[in-house]
């Protein structure tokens, strides 16, 4: 096995690293900026290194400042954790050239998968239902509109190297094709440094079914069962559970077959995610593939029983998949919130600043993820996640009952923070009852504001 681990990431992801190398007998080494020297990954990692200034240009995302920690250090292996660099196929390649092991797929897979057009090409030739579309960049707005003419309106126009809903805008009328088009391209660029943009049909209203898979060296791929990311604000995820309400069995096996068929097609290797798109009719339909360990990735552990880090470790060491297809099975029902430094009042404003209060709720079935703590500065330059909350019980119902108890007991102040919503939201019928889409958000934003001013 793996000596020494270095973790190119911060926060709860790099905490959660850490935990899985130990329980590995693998040391580990920490990386951080200047503005993370008081973070506890620092603190429970063997060693660690600072890279740079708070900017994640000049620290989490530069490749060279990592190598350097990794090579002086002596770290034989770089998990990247979940943004960053954990979807760069030139870092993966560096990695590669460098003879330490990326903890990810191979730099071919994360670039075949990470070039969005691409990746629909590919999973059409394998024969996974895309949503219709470009079969390519698309690179005018004259081109666009031949498009819209084959398809129809309304359309979504998507950033090729896109991701967490960057790069990403909706035309419902030609008058608005133009300017979409033209937006969509300007955020690609200076999000991902590359303006390609690509089209495809915009399915209303549907639901966002993610599938967990598992790839090993040796051919063996299989699936962990699916995870329903529908409720997003601005197409970033805030609650996930497992299994979704909206897929019976006969449904979740044809998905999972062809989720393991998409993955199969470029011989995928490591933790990965297909992600479809499930529309009111039972129709679903590919949209891209995660190439890396997500944020919701304790959904998936809780409801099989697997550590899906330490899986990940142990195939880049070149072992086996552990469990064959028929030794998965979903057990109980899993819900995970997101629980963010945010203002709701003030339109989820990231509010960064010093926690100077911080009690996690616990209990039988509760899970918290997090890198805070009571007397942390919680700084502004980075993603605005505190802790991840999940809950766990033999249903649905016993999970969201859960779920309530510990957001009540869940104590955060210094800083405002999401919380809140989620108290709100879990007592909403439709969430409920399982039956939302990807406009639940937003219609529960609209009717809570209709409420106050009603009252």
């Amino acid at each position: 096995m793996f000596k020494k681990i270095l973790i190119a990431n911060r926060g709860e992801i790099a905490l959660r690293v850490i935990r899985a190398c130990k329980e590995l007998g693998i040391a580990t080494v920490a990386v951080h900026s200047e503005a993370d020297a008081d973070s506890l990954h620092v603190r429970f990692a063997d060693e660690n290194v600072c890279i740079g200034p708070a900017k994640s240009i000049e620290s989490y995302l530069d490749p060279k400042r990592i190598i350097s920690a990794a090579e002086i250090t002596n770290a034989d292996a770089i998990h990247p954790g979940y943004g960053f660099l954990a979807e760069n196929a030139d870092f993966a390649e560096i990695c590669e050239s460098c003879k330490i092991k990326f903890i990810g797929p191979t730099s071919r897979m994360i670039r075949l998968m990470g070039d969005k057009a691409m990746a629909k090409q590919k999973m059409r030739e394998a024969g996974v239902p895309v949503i219709p579309g470009s079969e390519g960049t698309v690179n005018s707005v004259e081109e666009a509109q031949e498009i819209v003419l084959k398809i129809g309106l309304p359309v979504l126009i998507k950033a090729v190297a896109g991701g967490g809903g960057k790069g990403m805008r909706i035309a419902k009328t030609e008058d608005e094709l133009k300017k979409s088009f033209e937006m969509a391209q300007m955020e690609a660029g200076a999000a991902f440094g590359n303006p390609e943009v690509y089209i495809e049909k915009f399915i209303l209203n549907p639901r966002h079914i993610e599938f967990q898979v598992l790839g090993d060296s040796y051919g063996n791929l299989v699936h962990l069962g699916e995870r329903d990311c529908t409720i997003q604000r601005r197409n970033q995820k805030l609650i996930e559970e497992s299994p979704s309400p909206a897929i019976n069995t006969s449904l979740r096996v044809k998905m999972g077959d062809t989720a393991v068929l998409g993955a199969s097609s470029i011989d995928y290797e490591s933790a990965g995610t297909i992600e479809f798109l499930l529309d009111k009719n039972g129709n679903f339909y590919f949209m891209e593939m995660n190439t890396r360990i997500q944020v919701e990735h304790p959904v998936t552990e809780e409801v099989t029983g697997i550590d899906l880090l330490k899986e990940q470790i142990k195939i880049a060491w070149g072992e086996k998949l552990s469990r064959t297809q028929a030794e998965i099975t979903l057990k109980g029902h899993t819900i995970e919130c997101r629980i963010n430094a945010e203002d709701p009042e003030k339109d989820f404003r990231p509010n960064p600043g010093l926690i100077n209060s911080f009690h996690v709720p616990g209990g039988h079935g509760i899970r918290v993820d997090t890198h805070a703590y009571s007397g942390y500065m919680i700084p502004p330059y980075y993603d605005s996640l505190v802790a991840k909350l999940i809950s766990s019980g033999d249903s649905r119902e016993e999970s969201i009952l859960k779920m309530r108890g510990a957001l009540d007991e869940f104590i955060i102040e210094g800083v405002k923070t999401t919380i809140p919503f989620y108290k709100n939201v879990f007592s909403d019928p439709n969430l409920i009852s399982g039956e939302y889409d990807t406009s639940f958000v937003e219609s529960f934003l609209k009717k809570t504001a209709e409420s106050k001013v009603s009252t």
